[in-house]
């Protein structure tokens, strides 16, 4: 047998462990040391693994992962990522959807101290899914915001998702948090105009909440001071080149767990549990990762990616055909894979492809982590669907799904925005000091 028919075959054995429920890392180690063995002997499969998950897991890269894991867990523990909410709130809830508006740009903000999708639909859910129903929110309104909004935790810097795809492309974490800005608010932007055009259409879908006073207005965003200058702190830091990544997420984890214990909202039962969290995490992104790195000499040596290049450049279509054949893919494998499952299967396969096709990392990257955003509310899986469900237990999955529509749509539209103009996405990477 081929060494491309062992990895057909190889490739079938993991979809199919992926279909009985085997958790991923275990699926990827599976198929990617048993490949190993067969396509170059088992002292081969033995030596990755072990050279493989040492080095892996000494990358002085990866600190980041904890260190902002621990910072929106801190966040969160605390009652800071509340604040945003209410800031945004105070501003905008009193117009038709401000609710549902106030809860993107909630959520907006918490991803940019969590970097975690799940985090973000589930912290905005308990926040803002009440409010919204006790002022008569239509619940696909209501909870279709909350789930995607959620997805916003993925893109807006810092993403693990973004340092998952640095670590299996050899690419800039700080470039790729930088490119992940302007796209972030532009998606932002997108779901609020969304809010605005579905309570224009049906006004009933979101009544306006209840006015706020100037001084209200203030104190929320006094309130939320502390967090905005942390993001600004953070993220500035990497721009300017202040600090590196790694020490951003240092800066940035150090600064919330002091302004939790200047505030006295950061008890010792508090920091436990944002500790434990976090070290649950990090232990799974990790397993993943090194996981990864295990099926991905598999690949190589079945020389499927470089099978699958040729084809694609041997139909001589043009690149960006190429490149929508690609985000087609991401888009319909969404449907059923989680998100880092599918970006550690499918990079060592498109990205060659890329590479090869002239198209810069960075902008791809954005690309795809937005593509792997839109799994989160895509059915069957839509893990952050299925969050929100757990928080709004008397709203039907039905309902949810066709509350994410809208906001999948401007998905699209966004998506094909960056496309067509790659300048947004690589502007401040660009024009980042080094």
């Amino acid at each position: 047998m081929s060494s491309f028919a062992i990895g057909m075959w190889g490739m079938g054995a993991l979809f199919v462990l992926l279909a009985l429920r085997i958790p991923v890392a275990f699926a990827m180690f599976a198929v990617g040391f048993t490949g190993i063995a067969i396509l170059n002997g088992w002292n081969a499969a033995m030596s990755y693994l072990a050279t493989e998950s040492f080095t892996l897991s000494s990358s002085a890269e990866l600190v980041v992962v904890p260190l902002f894991i621990l910072m929106g867990n801190v966040a969160t523990e605390t009652g800071m990522s509340r604040r945003l909410y209410d800031a945004a709130y105070a501003i905008i809830g009193s117009v038709r959807g401000g609710l549902a508006s106030a809860t993107v740009i909630g959520c907006g903000g918490f991803a940019a101290l969590s970097g975690s999708s799940v985090a973000s639909a589930l912290t905005m859910g308990k926040v803002s899914l009440k409010e919204m129903d006790r002022f008569n929110y239509d619940p696909r309104l209501s909870t279709g915001a909350v789930a995607a909004g959620g997805t916003l935790g993925i893109l807006i810097p810092p993403s693990t998702g973004f340092v998952i795809y640095a670590i299996l492309t050899q690419q800039s974490i700080g470039r790729l948090f930088l490119a992940g800005v302007l796209p972030g608010l532009l998606l932002l932007l997108m779901f609020v105009l969304t809010v605005t055009a579905i309570c224009w259409v049906n006004p009933a879908m979101g009544p306006a909440g209840p006015r706020t006073t100037l001084n209200e207005k203030a104190r929320a965003m006094v309130g939320a001071v502390p967090i905005l200058a942390v993001i600004l702190i953070t993220i500035g830091g990497i721009y300017t080149g202040v600090f590196s990544p790694v020490e951003a997420s240092a800066v940035g984890a150090g600064l919330i767990i002091a302004i939790g214990l200047i505030a006295r909202t950061l008890t010792l039962r508090a920091f436990w549990a944002a500790a434990k969290s976090s070290v649950t995490t990090t232990a799974t992104v990790m397993l993943i990762l090194i996981a990864a790195h295990m099926i991905n000499p598999f690949l190589a040596l079945s020389h499927i990616p470089q099978a699958l290049g040729e084809f694609l450049i041997g139909l001589n279509m043009p690149p960006l055909a190429i490149l929508g054949l690609i985000l087609a893919c991401y888009l319909v494998l969404g449907c059923f894979l989680e998100g880092f499952a599918m970006l550690v299967l499918t990079m060592p396969i498109f990205f060659p492809i890329i590479e090869q096709l002239g198209f810069d990392p960075i902008w791809f990257g954005v690309l795809v982590v937005l593509t792997l955003e839109m799994g989160l509310i895509s059915p069957p899986v839509g893990v952050n669907v299925f969050i929100v469900k757990s928080v709004a237990p008397n709203v039907d999955l039905n309902t949810i799904f066709r509350g994410v529509v809208p906001f999948w749509l401007a998905m699209i539209v966004t998506l094909v925005i960056l496309v067509l103009f790659p300048q947004i996405s690589l502007y401040l990477p660009d024009t980042m000091i080094n």
